[in-house]
């Protein structure tokens, strides 16, 4: 089978015209855009700053099941992610997520890093979350609703405007 090359430009020209890159993007020519669907592993942990922005951050898990096909066997396996979410959106995701709701989001990766009070150099990597539904809320499952009762489809939480992150918090 013959592998199909694509131009650079040709590809770039499909991402915006399906909507995954901005004109901004496009000039740039790159793209770091994440899409996760998958369960809380923990509370929303808010952090607050002076000038009144906050964040939250909480754990996110994506499992993967297959089956060995020499063992017949059932493997799973789950990949955890730390997502960060800013100002309005960390506050409607704090009111309205609990630990094991399932979420879909959509965001870029970052990586950073911070010393810690003994001086050794912490690193981790994130999802900035720019956009986000919830699926599904132990508020919904309880009350025998399917879905989220709140329109959580977030416009554009884009976090360009303040970058908090770079205070020394660590998660």
């Amino acid at each position: 089978m013959k592998k199909k090359c694509f131009d650079i430009s040709y590809l770039i020209e499909i991402a915006i015209f399906e909507g995954l890159l901005t004109p901004h993007e496009k000039m740039n020519g790159t793209l770091n855009k994440v899409i996760l669907i998958g369960h809380l592993g923990d509370e929303v942990k808010m952090h607050y700053f002076e000038g009144g922005n906050c964040i939250g951050r909480f754990p996110l898990a994506t499992n993967e099941i297959y089956i060995n096909k020499q063992t017949n066997e059932k493997i799973a396996s789950t990949e955890w992610h730390n997502l960060v979410v800013r100002n309005k959106a960390a506050e409607i995701c704090e009111k309205y997520l609990s630990k094991g709701d399932k979420i879909y989001v959509e965001g870029r990766i970052k990586s950073r890093q911070w010393q810690t009070e003994e001086g050794i150099t912490k690193y981790t990597t994130e999802i900035q979350v720019t956009e986000f539904t919830f699926l599904t809320t132990k508020k919904d499952i309880d009350s025998g609703k399917h879905g989220s009762s709140v329109d959580a489809k977030t416009a554009n939480f884009d976090s360009n405007s303040s970058d908090s992150s770079k205070d020394d918090f660590q998660y």
